[in-house]
C-alpha cells in the first residue's frame, strides 16, 4: 500500500543498482562486510534493515526576522520483518522505523523556514529537529494471492493515500506544496487501520481511518478520543508492478472536529495522475485539490510537473503550485521548485534546489522570494 516514502519503497530504491559518477573501491571494499551482513540477515531471518543520514540546507533571499537561512539532519534506521508466509504472495511483515531529526548550526530547521520568511508553506518537508521519535510501527498483510493488502499500528497516513511515484522529501522534491496535495487536511504520524483491494489487473480501491490528533512526538492510542481522519481512493494502474510509474486516482477526505485542538472539521476530494514514457526516463505529473474548511492549508490548489532520469541514475526534477489559502485573508500563492540531484557514488548523492515563490500569504512586503537548497544523502 505504500508509496515513495513508505519503508518497503525505500528499501528497494536503495537496493538498486546505480552507475555513479564516481566510483571509490577502498570505500566499497570497507563495506562490503555491511551489505554482506544485512544480506544474511535477509536470506537467514526475512529481516531487511536500511540506514541513512540526511542533511538539507536552505537559504532564503528575503525575511520577516533576521533569520534567513535553516539546515537540518535526519538520521533514520528502518526496516521490515517477514516471519509470515515468506516466499508467498501472501505475507504478513512487521514494518518499523526510528528517526532522529536536529537541526545543524542554525537557528531552525528548513521545516520551519517558511513561516520564518512569510511563506505559507513548508520549503523542507520533514527536515525539523523533533529529535529521536518512533515513525512506523505497524503490520502489513496480504491476502488473496496479494489482491488484497491491510496495514495496522502506528503510521504516516501520507504514506499510504493520493500516492504517485515522484513525491519523495529524501530524493526529490523538498516543497511540501509540490510533494503532497495541501488542499488535504493530512494528520501527523499516528494509530490506524488501512486497507487496499486490487480488482483486476488495472482498477483498486483503499482507505483508511486514522487518529487526526496523531503526533510524531507522542506515542499514543486516540488520546483526544474519536476524532478520525479517513479517506477513500479508487485508483487505475496498467497492472500493480506500474503502481508508481502510471497511476491515475481520485481521493475522497473526510477529517472530524479537533475539539482540543481547536480544528473544525473539513472535507475534500483530490485527483492525482502520473505517466512514465521514454524508457522510464520522462515522468510528468499532475495534482489538484478542492476542499471546504480550515483544516488544510488550502482549499483549492494545483499542482503539474515532471522529472527526467539519466543514465547514472542522476534526476532532474520541476515542478509548479498554485495555491488558495483557506484562511480568507490570505492571498494566492505560487511555488515553483528545480531540483538536480546528482548520483556522486553507489550510496551518495548530492541534490542542490532552488525554489521560487511568488506572492508569499504570509509576507505582503514581497512579491517573490527564492530559496536555495543543498541535500546530501547517504545510504547504507
Amino acid at each position: 500500500m505504500g508509496g515513495p516514502t513508505s519503508v518497503g519503497a525505500q528499501l528497494e530504491e536503495d537496493d538498486q543498482i546505480k552507475e555513479p559518477a564516481f566510483r571509490f573501491p577502498a570505500f566499497d571494499r570497507f563495506l562490503a562486510p555491511w551489505f554482506d551482513w544485512k544480506r544474511g540477515l535477509n536470506e537467514e531471518h526475512a529481516l531487511q534493515l536500511g540506514l541513512d543520514y540526511n542533511v538539507l540546507y536552505q537559504g532564503a533571499s528575503a525575511s520577516l526576522t533576521d533569520t534567513d537561512n535553516a539546515a537540518s539532519g535526519a538520521l533514520r534506521l528502518f526496516g521490515q520483518w517477514t516471519p509470515v508466509g515468506r516466499g508467498t504472495k501472501d505475507t504478513g511483515t512487521l514494518v518499523f522505523k526510528v528517526e532522529n531529526r536536529h537541526k545543524l548550526g542554525t537557528d531552525i530547521p528548513p521545516a520551519d523556514l517558511g513561516f520564518e520568511i512569510g511563506y505559507y508553506g513548508i520549503t523542507g518537508t520533514l527536515f525539523t529537529d523533533v529529535g529521536s521519535v518512533l515513525v512506523d510501527l505497524n503490520w502489513q498483510q496480504r491476502f488473496n494471492e496479494d489482491t488484497t493488502r491491510m496495514i495496522v499500528g502506528r503510521y504516516d497516513p501520507n504514506d499510504i493515500m493520493n500516492v504517485l511515484g515522484y513525491a519523495n522529501p529524501w530524493t526529490t522534491f523538498s516543497n511540501l506544496s509540490i510533494t503532497v496535495d495541501p488542499s488535504i487536511a493530512l494528520p501527523d504520524v499516528g494509530m490506524g487501520i488501512g486497507a487496499s483491494q486490487w480488482f483486476n489487473d488495472g482498477w483498486y480501491i483503499s482507505g483508511s481511518i486514522s487518529d487526526a490528533n496523531g503526533s510524531i512526538k507522542e506515542v499514543d492510542f486516540f488520546e483526544d478520543g474519536s476524532e478520525f481522519f479517513k479517506f477513500v481512493e479508487l485508483s487505475w494502474s496498467p497492472t500493480q508492478a506500474q503502481r508508481f510509474t502510471h497511476n491515475i486516482h481520485v481521493t475522497y477526505w473526510h477529517v472530524d472536529e479537533r475539539e482540543t485542538a481547536g480544528v473544525p472539521q473539513s472535507d475534500g476530494i483530490s485527483f492525482g495522475a502520473n505517466w512514465t514514457t521514454d524508457n522510464e526516463k520522462w515522468m510528468t505529473f499532475f495534482r489538484a485539490g478542492w476542499s471546504d474548511g480550515l483544516a488544510p492549508l488550502f482549499n483549492n490548489n494545483v499542482t503539474l510537473g515532471f522529472l527526467r532520469r539519466f543514465h547514472r541514475r542522476d534526476l532532474l526534477g520541476l515542478g509548479v503550485n498554485w495555491g488558495e489559502p483557506s484562511v480568507d485573508t490570505l492571498r494566492d500563492q505560487y511555488t515553483a521548485e528545480l531540483f538536480y540531484r546528482f548520483q556522486f557514488a553507489q550510496n551518495l548523492a548530492f541534490t542542490p534546489s532552488i525554489q521560487y515563490l511568488v506572492d508569499p500569504a504570509l509576507n505582503l512586503n514581497e512579491d517573490e522570494i527564492w530559496v536555495a537548497g543543498l541535500r546530501m544523502r547517504v545510504n547504507l
